[in-house]
């Protein structure tokens, strides 16, 4: 995609548009939530501790979208060449262990200042999960991403790792993953609770991002008019679901990146 990127991202006082993120070093410095020594590897962004925890990267998604990375995803093996046998130091904003007992974190290494997270996404072996509310991280992890998707590595060294919006079929063939998609928004429409961001004009086939009715205050507040997205092209992550055609729902306002050109 040719032009300015530019990031919307979630913040509580507004939206901020960006052309670049700021420096990795420190952007995710949250409070320190303990250590330890890595004992296993669980999966591509999990791992487990000496002590018996468990540990979830924060952040992140695995790829699936290229058959080899999809089986490096599965065994974690991207993961266990940074971190296996090595002491970790964990951050985050919440210690509190998820429903399957993981704890969640920005992950460091020795005394560097960068998180696993970043080295990962530089590396395109994982994606911005785009639900991280504190900005500079945010930021600092699409940035990552961005460095990865440029230097065509890991997954972004084939042609298929962004979903092009105008191919439904394509995209429905990641149902339930974790998905990339381009696109230019036809027209923005309202029915009942949800507003839909149409890439098409069959809306029983085509595909589409919702956006329910609890999450406009969030879009009001960064300065986002759904409307204003009409004619624009952009860039939505998130989890693809089949609703009368693929769908993805915002969730987080940093899941809709506008692309320059329209």
């Amino acid at each position: 995609m040719k032009g300015l990127r530019i990031s919307v991202v979630a913040l509580p006082c507004g939206l901020m548009l960006v052309a670049a993120g700021p420096a990795l070093a420190g952007a995710c410095a949250f409070e320190a939530q303990g250590e330890g020594r890595v004992a296993a590897i669980i999966d591509a962004r999990s791992f487990q501790l000496e002590d018996g925890r468990e540990i979830r990267l924060a952040g992140i998604e695995p790829v699936t979208s290229e058959k080899v990375l999809a089986e490096k995803s599965k065994d974690g093996s991207a993961l266990a060449a940074l971190i296996a046998g090595r002491e970790v130091t964990l951050r985050g904003q919440d210690d509190t262990p998820d429903r399957y007992g993981r704890q969640s974190a920005f992950v460091y290494l020795g005394s560097s200042d960068t998180p696993v997270q970043a080295a990962l996404l530089a590396r395109g072996e994982a994606l911005a999960s785009a639900d991280v509310a504190d900005k500079d991280c945010a930021l600092a992890l699409v940035s990552a991403e961005a460095e990865g998707r440029n230097a065509k590595q890991g997954i972004w060294a084939g042609p298929s790792a962004i979903k092009n919006a105008e191919s439904p079929g394509d995209i429905l063939a990641g149902i339930g993953r974790f998905t990339i998609v381009e696109g230019k928004v036809l027209s923005v429409r309202q029915a009942g609770a949800t507003t839909y961001l149409n890439f098409g004009r069959n809306w029983t086939r085509d595909f589409a991002v919702t956006i329910s009715r609890r999450m406009l205050p969030a879009f009001e507040a960064a300065g986002v008019g759904l409307k204003s997205l009409e004619n624009r092209r952009i860039r939505v992550r998130g989890f693809v679901e089949s609703r009368q055609g693929p769908r993805i729902e915002a969730l987080h306002v940093g899941q809709i990146e506008l692309l320059g050109g329209n």
